[in-house]
């Protein structure tokens, strides 16, 4: 299990990011609601805003990197699994301070804990993808 304040904030992104696609929140809603989360102190809350309104902002420019590299529609793909990867996508495309191999691991981790069963295989595989071409 990884641990640390950027995990945290992953964690908190996975979930926000579910509840964006199910019920269509907007950046501020989620902000507001996950800042009064028991687990927002334990995550880094900058590294969290900033990627969360990166994705909820503009999620076309990752879906066309997901795209890329699925074996299905992005609209297809479980909303987890589609979170974890907009994560994963985001960090390899914005945040180059963040290795691609640590990103991949993250991503992984965070598919283990909260999707299906061998979804971390399809997060991988996609994100690994993402990571090569990014060079």
């Amino acid at each position: 299990m990884i641990t640390g304040a950027r995990h945290g904030a992953r964690r908190l992104l996975v979930q926000a990011l579910y509840q964006h696609q199910i019920s269509a929140s907007d950046a501020p809603a989620l902000r507001d609601q996950f800042a009064e989360s028991n687990d927002f102190s334990k995550a880094d809350g900058d590294y969290f805003f900033a990627l969360l309104e990166e994705i909820v902002n503009d999620p076309a420019v990752l879906d066309e990197r997901i795209d890329a590299f699925a074996d299905r529609p992005v609209s297809q793909i479980d909303p987890v699994e589609r979170a974890v990867l907009w994560i994963g996508v985001a960090e390899l495309l914005s945040h180059p301070e963040v290795p691609p191999k640590v990103v991949i691991n993250e991503a992984v981790e965070l598919a283990k804990e909260f999707g299906a069963e061998d979804s971390h295989r399809y997060v991988n595989a996609i994100l690994d993808g993402a990571a090569k071409d990014r060079r």
